[in-house]
């Protein structure tokens, strides 16, 4: 990543190192909707994702000092938020449904079928935790394997398979 796009908000950050109301607002407003529509696609409840997303801030703020513009602001961000949300689950005892020895599903030729975007985002709000965990990590997060089984905690390849089963259940729940 070129340095660019790294300190895109270095003027911004280094007012909210100050203190600076405005500054922090103004990175709020830049990032928040994202930021909660991550929360939410991860813990598929409104109020958690809001919560968290406050929490995700105010941590921000709080902790300013050590970004080091070693990434971009909003993957640092990021990286807190997806952390928070994966605390908040396991706070909640929520059963991730990872197993690691269920076989992985067979795939054959698969069709090219066109599904409309909210009826797939719906479908995804449906998942179990654990399938839509990964599914929205790896797939409209951009994470890959590595470090989804380093974020949650589990080997490789149990998110490989988990990523297999949640597109196959979503397949199902989408065809019904």
């Amino acid at each position: 990543m070129d340095d660019v796009n790294v300190k895109i908000h270095a003027p911004l950050i280094e007012d909210c190192r100050k203190g600076n109301g405005k500054a922090q607002s103004k990175l709020y407003h830049q990032y928040a909707r994202a930021m909660y529509n991550l929360a939410y696609r991860i813990l598929n409840n409104r109020e958690d994702a809001e919560d968290i997303l406050q929490e995700t801030f105010v941590d921000c703020f709080r902790n300013i000092d050590s970004f080091r513009f070693e990434s971009t602001f909003g993957a640092w961000l990021k990286k807190i938020l997806i952390n928070k949300c994966i605390n908040h689950i396991k706070r909640k005892k929520i059963d991730l449904a990872l197993c690691e020895n269920l076989p992985d599903n067979v795939a054959g030729e698969e069709e090219e079928v066109v599904y409309d975007t909210g009826k797939i985002f719906k479908g995804i709000e449906t998942l179990p935790d654990g399938y839509r965990i990964i599914l929205t990590l790896y797939l409209l997060e951009g994470y890959d394997h590595t470090e989804i089984s380093q974020i949650l905690g589990i080997t490789e390849s149990t998110s490989k398979s988990q990523y297999s089963r949640a597109k196959e259940k979503l397949r199902t729940l989408l065809k019904n």
